[in-house]
């Protein structure tokens, strides 16, 4: 049975092997399929992750916020051949405020493994940093943008975390 691999990606520009097992390295020499959110990034980064792994021997599809929810049946297709695939986000973890979701969703619904392999999650790791209450917290994913509606969520946020006694972690893009 093949299975879907959910690939975590360095923070920044972490060296790989302080923070990434050995193991990840392995699963990544084996794979010749992966589904990315930007294939030149991707390339880069299995290049820092695999040096001598030959980037023109892969086959690449993008999974992004541009992707139809139809076409998400196509990315699964080498794993319906047999083969083993790879989930690349730009930074952290597949799946986690990631368009990987919608792809793992689908997979777990066919039957198909779905392997997450240990990497670094900037969620936890500002958890674990805060001091903040880490037994009861929520993660709220990316805020609005456009001023009015972004002071209406952060009021919510304030209001749940006040109520609840729970940490809020919510993401901030550049």
């Amino acid at each position: 049975m093949p299975n879907l691999y959910l690939i975590p990606t360095t923070l920044g520009e972490t060296a790989v092997e302080k923070v990434l097992p050995a193991k990840n390295m392995e699963i990544v020499r084996s794979l010749c399929y992966f589904v990315v959110e930007n294939t030149r990034t991707a390339r880069r980064h299995l290049k820092k992750m695999v040096p001598e792994i030959v980037i023109d021997d892969l086959d690449f599809k993008e999974l992004n916020e541009h992707t139809q929810v139809a076409e998400l049946e196509l990315l699964l297709s080498p794993l319906n051949q047999g083969f083993n695939v790879g989930i690349l986000s730009e930074a952290g973890c597949p799946g986690v405020a990631d368009p990987g979701a919608d792809l793992v969703m689908l997979a777990h619904e066919k039957g198909i493994r779905v392997i997450p392999l240990v990497g670094p999650s900037s969620i936890l790791l500002s958890l674990m940093a805060s001091g903040l209450n880490g037994q009861n917290f929520a993660f709220i994913g990316y805020i609005p943008v456009k001023p009015a509606e972004r002071s209406a969520a952060i009021r919510d946020i304030e209001r749940s975390s006040s109520r609840d006694k729970q940490t809020q972690i919510f993401i901030e893009a550049p």
